[in-house]
Formats: C-alpha cells, sequence, structure tokens
C-alpha cells in the first residue's frame, strides 16, 4: 500500500531544508510576446517499460484488495516487486508549487512485503495496527546532464486502523543513502519526521485512498469475485 508513496516521501524531505531547491522568482518581460508553446494533449501514451510498470503494480493491487474485501488470514502473505517511474510533470503537479523540481524523471522500486493476517484483521477488528518489517525505497533521480542521483531510505511503517480506516501513521525511517549534495537534506529529513511524524497524515490519507478508491477500480477482478 506504500509504492505510491515513495517519491512523495523523498519530495517533502527535500523539501523540509533546502533554500537550494526552494522555488526562485521567475522573471519575465513586458516586451516580449508569449508565444502559444509546442502542442500537447492530455491522452497519456505509456512507453512499454511503464506499461510493464502499471501491470505489475495492478497485479500487487489486486492480491491486497482480496485481502481486504475476504478479510481472510487464510493464505499467502503479500510480495511484490514494485517498480514505479514519475514523470516530471507528474511530480511537480503534486508538489504543488512548493518547490522547484530541479531534475527530470524519477523512477522508484522496492520489495513490497505484507503479512496477511494483520491486513486481514485490520478490515475485520474494531482496531488493528499494521507493523510492517524494514524495507527500502529506491528512487533514481534523473539530469540533464550526467547519471542520475540515487537515493536509498530504509523504513519500517506502522499504521493503526479503526474500524477498517487508517486512522495514525508511522513511518520510522532507518537507513539513508544519497550522494553527498542532497545526504544532509534527506538526512535531516528523515531525522524531523521520526521525532514530529510530519508526514503520518499523508500516509494515513493515502492508505485510505488505497483501500477504498483504489480497490474500487479492480473489485471485478478480485479472485474471490469468482467464485460469487
Amino acid at each position: 500500500m506504500r509504492y505510491g508513496f515513495s517519491l512523495l516521501a523523498v519530495s517533502l524531505l527535500l523539501m523540509s531544508a533546502s533554500p537550494a531547491l526552494t522555488a526562485g522568482n521567475s522573471e519575465s518581460s513586458e516586451d516580449t510576446e508569449p508565444t502559444a508553446g509546442t502542442q500537447v494533449t492530455s491522452k497519456r501514451v505509456l512507453t512499454p517499460a511503464e506499461k510493464a510498470e502499471k501491470e505489475a503494480c495492478r497485479a500487487c493491487k489486486i492480491e491486497i484488495c482480496d485481502i481486504l474485501a475476504t478479510k481472510s488470514a487464510q493464505g499467502p502473505d503479500i510480495a511484490c516487486d514494485i517498480i514505479k517511474t514519475w514523470r516530471t510533470d507528474d511530480i511537480v503537479e503534486m508538489l504543488g508549487g512548493r518547490i522547484d523540481w530541479p531534475w527530470g524523471n524519477a523512477v522508484c522500486q522496492s520489495k513490497l512485503h505484507l503479512k496477511r493476517a494483520p491486513l486481514a484483521k485490520a478490515m475485520s477488528e474494531p482496531r488493528q495496527r499494521i507493523v510492517m518489517d524494514s524495507q527500502t525505497v529506491r528512487c533514481s533521480l534523473f539530469r540533464k546532464k550526467g547519471k542520475p542521483y540515487v537515493v536509498e531510505l530504509d523504513m519500517a511503517p506502522k499504521v493503526t486502523f479503526k474500524d477498517g480506516k487508517a486512522v495514525s501513521a508511522e513511518i520510522n525511517w532507518g537507513e539513508v543513502s544519497a550522494p553527498l549534495l542532497i545526504y544532509p537534506i534527506i538526512y535531516a529529513g528523515t531525522g524531523l519526521d521520526n521525532s514530529a511524524n510530519v508526514l503520518g497524515a499523508e500516509v494515513v490519507r493515502m492508505v485510505n485512498e488505497f483501500t477504498h478508491k483504489k480497490c474500487a477500480e479492480v473489485k471485478d477482478e478480485l479472485p474471490s469475485n469468482q467464485f460469487n
């Protein structure tokens, strides 16, 4: 349930401190006539890599959503290899103008492990806390020139559910690896979040969006529905 959150977490950590990344003043000339710009379309054409990523994510989503729907603790745990490409325009939109995104696309990957029993109980019991094992998220931040920056962060999230809805969460950041230029920012951000739980509310929002809206998108594909 956290693969959509990985880059957002990295981005917000980068936001937390560095004046160099803060949105600068844009200068415009009144004497220059604006142009219409390049023709664009709202229709998104996926690359072959993005199509493969989408299918893998969908398969993992179906596994998780089936557990949430059946509330059954019997069966295998969740183990998915997740890769997600974030396009530059998506990142800029996600950050909402709070900072300038100084890179291009970003590719985040992780091995998602979720124990089945706590997940089922979160949907069936009045109150349940899911404590995930430590897992690593690796994001490559692509640049116009040179090799991409690679950021690796360990996390062991905890999410508390009440009546099937997430009500609180902590990411619990662990080890951090990043290029020297941005390492102090990432390290300071993880420390701040561990002490003040800055991102907890965002995790709660994204978990609830997944368990309701995202799972509704695949309800007709759930294995449990094939026997109804």
